[in-house]
């Protein structure tokens, strides 16, 4: 079906030892010339958080680059692939230099990408120029041990999943039963289990590795017993039975030379693969130097870290590589060799000392630094594992650290933070010092913002980072880290809405940057409090201080404060004072000041500022209640959040989704999404903004003139507003209690009327004339079927005069409509 164009994707499980790989081996000598084979390597447990390995690794083979090869000369292996596939360079020449950290000529225009649309178009990359190769022969594509695949690669491979029925491909994943694949099944995609062997099977591959040969009965049953049916074990000990001397050659079989009792067969497969290998000799020790260096490893970094010459080395490669216990690819100096199976990797590396184990890793991770500094620079995981096993804690931290920040960078949240707690849990292992503390406190800091852009600012695990830090500063005078550290623990405590801890935690940042007199954390600190001042309706306050704070931004200088404190501080005021500006009666001035976020966001290539830009102007677009403008906001604001698990914005993207539905005319199903979108928020920890969600699914009720539950979600949401002192929306909430009075009794116009005068007052205490203006018109519609039309017109023209902007809106216009009725 593949080679036909119907591709299909198998996925093949079983547990360890199984014969996964001799299945594919033998697959893939059938195919022989019939295919392009294609095999990304393998997923190692190394790896398991470094973006795209096997991706990566299959591609430094592919571009043939060496060690000594300068930048331009990698450059050059990249662009002559390129041009056999006739790929435009200009496109694909920079996403595959900023893959390998390859410094581009001026001749190439910069990417200009967020970190996760540059990983998204390499992603589309990679898999146009694997489906390209397609169109010459089918492709026979081997992804094995997808258990350990890290997240960037399984998002990858997806992609591939997904279009593998549109061409000549055959895609084939193994991995063990512990993986759930995340695929659903579909017609093109086949699962395999592969269990353990049965006698006959057992007998048969004895068979097959004597040569055709029999053995005695005795040997044959003994192996059928101990290896229990699976398939590297039966053939181990049937190599190891056979290397022995335990055996004599005759024409056509084998027999034994003594007893069978007094035979010492090894019991397990470890056994068996170390007994293979103590009678190898000096192998042994190569042997278990490769496996500290993991599955796979190159002859040059061998080379490096061993202590024979290159004459010796290659001698017993060769040796390991005859008895099958490594397999070989190319030839040295370039070769690359990996262990047959993991559990024979395994079996060597567990059989070193201690101590030995640890002189490697040492000897490895001092290699790396000298020898080959681009190891630092794209794949720190990999020192900071070689000298945590080594038992150098010290020198690991910063490479876990490194990788860390690395990977934040590129908006690989989820690597980003196993790297962070692997250096926090071994830094419990050093003894307090200030040095310690000082490394902890940047460790958490970066696991913080990491962690927030995953979880949410509300998340119980950002509040455990925070008030460990906030211990730590303690116990360190005057470190710059108590700012950062301050402005976590208000983020958090801001999305639970706990304004009362909030209004404390921003006065210590306004204190802390007026005393240092640093613009920089002015800049934050006023942002802060201008949103805190926000959120409990003190609008004109509020103004001053988010306008304050960003009289102190540079865009340039303050690029990577988006890393500390998760999102750009100059993006951050200018969407709170573009909010502040509708509810203070400035609509255009506030459409004008989003759209300018918008646009810093998307110059500063960082995800999370972009998805916070965005949820803001859909909540302005909303308010506007521009609908199409809250489509594509929204649209946008679920694909960003998507693709970079920054779960706190999906439920708002949710609820706006119900609010649209709503809109057009399917009130059920948007009263299902606001219900869903708000059980996801407060899920979350989230407090904040509870009122105006529970106003819009009032205001859908409304819609659907399901007046009691309606007022249920008035009443909740008017709790909240007591409960917490959140109060920028309490006056809209008033006016659609009002406004669903009407609904319930349309002969009672008292109650409706003070829910009205109510929704006024307040709004005017906040000089919130956006608000004000829907409380008028509400009160003057019900004034009108009264027959106060006269008083009906003067308060609202009165109101609507006030206005100097905004005349397109919605609210406006059907002020003016209303006005030319009672006129």
């Amino acid at each position: 079906q593949a080679k036909e164009g119907m591709g299909q994707v198998v996925l093949l499980s079983g547990e360890a030892g199984i014969g996964k790989s001799r299945l594919l081996q033998v697959l893939k000598e059938h195919l022989e010339g019939e295919v392009h084979t294609r095999i990304e390597n393998r997923c190692s447990p190394y790896y398991q958080n470094s973006s795209l390995y096997p991706v990566i690794n299959r591609l430094q083979r592919l571009f043939e680059f060496k060690r000594e090869d300068s930048p331009e000369e990698k450059l050059g292996k990249v662009e002559r692939i390129m041009e056999q596939y006739s790929f435009s360079l200009e496109e694909m020449v920079p996403l595959f230099a900023s893959l390998f950290s390859i410094p581009l000529p001026d001749r190439y225009p910069p990417l200009n990408l967020t970190p996760q649309k540059q990983k998204q178009i390499t992603l589309k990359a990679l898999l146009t120029w694997l489906f390209k190769e397609t169109e010459e022969k089918p492709v026979l594509y081997i992804v094995e041990d997808l258990h350990w695949v890290d997240p960037s690669t399984l998002e990858f491979l997806t992609l591939l999943v997904e279009q593998v029925p549109t061409a000549p491909i055959f895609t084939l994943f193994t991995y063990r039963p512990d993986f759930i694949p995340p695929w659903a099944m579909r017609s093109h995609i086949s699962h395999i289990t592969l269990n353990r062997l049965a006698r006959k099977q057992v007998e048969i591959m004895v068979k097959n590795v004597s040569g055709g040969k029999p053995l005695p009965v005795e040997v044959v049953q003994h192996v059928v017993t101990k290896t229990d049916g699976v398939p590297i074990f039966v053939e181990e000990l049937t190599k190891m039975v056979l290397e022995s001397e335990i055996l004599q050659e005759r024409d056509d079989f084998y027999e034994l030379t003594g007893s069978l009792p007094s035979l010492a067969i090894p019991t397990t497969l470890q056994d068996s693969l170390m007994a293979r290998l103590d009678r190898l000799g000096t192998v042994k020790d190569i042997a278990q130097l490769g496996a500290t260096l993991g599955r796979e490893f190159t002859h040059e970094l061998l080379q490096a870290v061993s202590p024979l010459d290159e004459e010796i080395l290659q001698r017993e490669l060769t040796k390991l590589v005859d008895a099958e216990l490594l397999y070989q690819r190319g030839l040295p100096p370039t070769a690359r060799y990996f262990f047959k199976h993991a559990l024979i990797q395994e079996a060597a590396y567990e059989s070193l000392l201690k101590s030995k184990r640890q002189k490697y890793h040492k000897q490895i991770a001092e290699v790396m630094e000298k020898r080959f500094p681009e190891s630092t620079q794209l794949q720190p995981e990999l020192l900071a594992y070689h000298y945590t096993e080594a038992g150098l804690v010290g020198q690991a931290i910063p490479y876990w650290h490194k990788a860390g920040q690395r990977a934040i960078q590129r908006s690989a949240n989820e690597e980003a933070i196993n790297h962070l707690k692997k250096s926090l849990e071994l830094l419990e292992s050093i003894p307090n010092s200030p040095e310690h503390t000082q490394q902890e406190l940047d460790l958490l800091i970066s696991l913080g913002t990491a962690l927030t852009a995953i979880k949410g600012y509300a998340a119980s695990e950002v509040q455990k980072v925070y008030a460990r830090a906030i211990e730590l500063c303690k116990m360190v005078e005057k470190t710059p880290q108590l700012f950062p550290v301050l402005w976590g623990q208000w983020a958090f405590y801001a999305a639970r809405a706990d304004h009362k801890t909030v209004s404390d935690l921003v006065e210590q940042l306004i204190q802390l940057a007026q005393d240092q007199k640093d613009s920089d954390l002015l800049l934050v600190a006023h942002g802060s409090l201008g949103s805190s001042l926000f959120w409990i309706g003190e609008f004109i306050p509020a103004l001053d201080h988010l306008e304050r704070g960003f009289a102190f931004y540079d865009h340039m200088k303050h690029r990577s404060y988006a890393f500390t404190y998760g999102q750009d501080p100059g993006i951050f005021c200018l969407c709170y004072s573009a909010r502040v500006l509708w509810y203070l009666g400035y609509p255009d001035q506030s459409s004008d000041r989003i759209n300018e976020a918008l646009t810093q966001a998307r110059e500063l290539s960082h995800p999370f500022s972009q998805a916070f830009a965005l949820y803001f102007a859909a909540a302005i677009y909303q308010l506007r209640r521009e609908v199409q403008q809250v489509q594509k906001l929204t649209d946008k604001l679920i694909a960003l959040s998507s693709e970079n698990g920054f779960s706190q914005w999906l439920p708002y993207g949710t609820i706006l989704k119900g609010y649209l539905l709503s809109e057009q005319q399917q009130g059920e199903k948007g009263l299902e999404h606001i219900r869903q979108g708000l059980a996801d928020w407060r899920a979350g920890g989230a407090e904040i903004s509870l009122p105006h969600h529970l106003g819009l699914l009032a205001e859908t009720y409304l819609k659907e003139t399901r007046v009691e539950d309606g007022l249920i979600s008035i009443a909740e949401a008017l709790a909240v507003v007591d409960k917490n002192g959140e109060r920028y929306y309490e006056a809209e909430l008033y006016r659609l209690k009002g406004e669903l009075l009407l609904e319930l009794d349309g002969e009672n116009k008292s109650e409706p009327e003070k829910c009205f005068l109510k929704s006024i007052e307040i709004a005017r205490e906040q000089k919130a004339k956006s608000l004000e203006l829907r409380g008028v018109t509400s009160l003057s519609r019900l004034l009108q079927k009264k027959g106060g039309k006269e008083e009906a017109r003067q308060i609202l023209t009165e109101t609507y005069n006030w206005f100097t902007e905004g005349f397109e809106t919605r609210d406006l216009m059907e002020a003016k409509n209303l006005l030319e009725e009672l006129s």
